[in-house]
């Protein structure tokens, strides 16, 4: 039962890196917070992407106040 289990995640993932080949997200050098974790998203939904799924992650630059040292 675990091997076929691991057999199906294995194939899940194979179809989500070919999702991610076929929108072009491996043509890129650079990449950035957005692209590596829309393709690590990609690679993870699989056959979803096919379904319609277009997942997307928005990497905004959080604020943060962080104490000063004291003196």
């Amino acid at each position: 039962m675990g091997r076929l289990i691991s057999l199906l995640l294995v194939i899940w993932l194979v179809i989500g890196a070919f999702a991610a080949y076929d929108r072009d997200y491996f043509s890129d050098a650079k990449t950035n917070c957005a692209e590596a974790s829309n393709i690590a998203l990609t690679v993870v939904a699989g056959p979803l992407n096919f379904m319609g799924v277009n997942p997307k992650v928005d990497c905004k630059k959080v604020d943060v106040d962080l104490p000063e040292p004291s003196k």
